[in-house]
């Protein structure tokens, strides 16, 4: 009767086994990010991060308002506005929501013709998305100037809870920074695109190979993660 043994695989050539293995993999770039560029990479990275941080503040505004004993004020009062005579509610708030959905359809757009190195529509579509962007941020100047006027501070509010005031400020502001710094690195890159910058590989910031417009499509990664953070925002905040 012939024996039969079973061998135990053995590693290749050049590989660690194990955890070490695994994080030297990561380290060298070998297999997790074979296929993705370190810019895309690291945007995500940052994204992720970002999730967290965004996280903590939903889940500390929604601990602030159920945990009070002092009544919550009502979004629907106090974000309304007059107009014409008549009390809308949240119409400023569906009006931003709007404009900034409809950058990421501008975004996409953009993307889809940098790729296409069509540099004048991928320059004017980023352009226009750095308009929406900008009105968003101007409109919420305007949704924050309303309510300090009206009494509004971190610390407490007329409305109720003094917690609403914290809650925010704290939020729309995290939040509307990072339209503004987005809508200032579209201005950046979109100028970029028409200069050419992308075709002709002129050094630079942000200025990657020659006909290579990725850092388009890592632009996009951040807008549209900025617009998809404002609807867990409004959902919570503006309709809770």
């Amino acid at each position: 009767m012939t024996e039969t043994t079973l061998a135990t695989p053995k590693a290749r050539p050049g590989t660690i086994p194990g955890l070490r293995g695994i994080a030297a993999d990561w380290a060298s770039d070998q297999r997790a990010f074979k296929n993705v560029s370190w810019g895309k990479a690291m945007m995500w990275i940052f994204l992720l991060s970002d999730t967290f941080i965004f996280s903590c503040f939903l889940l500390s505004y929604m601990t602030a308002r159920m945990s009070t004993t002092v009544p919550w004020p009502n979004p629907s009062e106090v974000f309304a506005l007059n107009i014409g005579g008549q009390h809308i509610p949240l119409i400023l708030i569906a009006i931003m929501t709007f404009i900034l959905i409809s950058s990421s359809g501008t975004m996409a757009m953009a993307v889809n013709f940098g790729y296409r190195r069509d540099r004048v529509k991928t320059a004017a579509l980023m352009l226009a998305t750095a308009a929406f962007g900008a009105t968003f941020v101007g409109m919420q100047a305007f949704e924050w100037t309303k309510l300090i006027m009206e009494g509004v501070r971190p610390w407490g509010n007329p409305w109720g809870a003094p917690q609403f005031g914290a809650c925010f400020f704290m939020i729309t502001g995290f939040h509307g920074t990072h339209v503004t710094i987005g809508v200032i690195f579209l201005i950046a890159i979109a100028r970029k695109v028409l200069r050419g910058d992308f075709d002709v590989e002129r050094r630079g910031f942000f200025t990657s190979r020659k006909g290579y417009y990725e850092i388009v499509e890592i632009m996009g990664l951040y807008w549209h993660f900025v617009d998809l953070v404002w609807v867990f925002i409004f959902a919570f905040f503006y309709l809770w």
